[in-house]
C-alpha cells in the first residue's frame, strides 16, 4: 500500500511539473495577465472605486467576494480541525 501511495505522489508531482512548463516566465510583460487584466485595473481603479491606492482597490473592491470566500474556507477548516482533534473529558 505504501508503494502505491508513493507512486501516486510521484506521478502527481510529475504531472504538476509538466503543467508548469507552459506557464509564462515570472514578470513577463507579454503574459496574458499583464496584457489584458492589469491595464484595466491600473487605468480604471481610481474612477470606478474612488480609492487612490490601486492595491486597496483591487483587494477591497474587485476581489472582495474572493477574499470573503477564502476567509470562510480557512475558518471552516479551522473549525473542522478543532472539532476533529478535541478531547472529550471523562466524568
Amino acid at each position: 500500500m505504501k508503494i502505491v501511495n508513493l507512486l501516486v505522489v510521484i506521478i502527481t508531482g510529475m504531472v504538476l511539473a509538466y503543467g508548469t512548463m507552459d506557464m509564462p516566465d515570472w514578470g513577463d510583460p507579454n503574459s496574458p495577465a499583464s496584457r489584458h487584466v492589469s491595464p484595466g485595473y491600473i487605468s480604471d481603479a481610481v474612477e470606478k472605486t474612488a480609492t487612490p491606492n490601486i492595491v486597496t482597490a483591487v483587494l477591497a473592491d474587485y476581489r472582495s467576494y474572493d477574499t470573503l470566500g477564502e476567509t470562510a474556507v480557512i475558518f471552516s477548516a479551522g473549525m473542522a480541525c478543532i472539532l476533529l482533534l478535541r478531547r472529550k473529558r471523562k466524568k
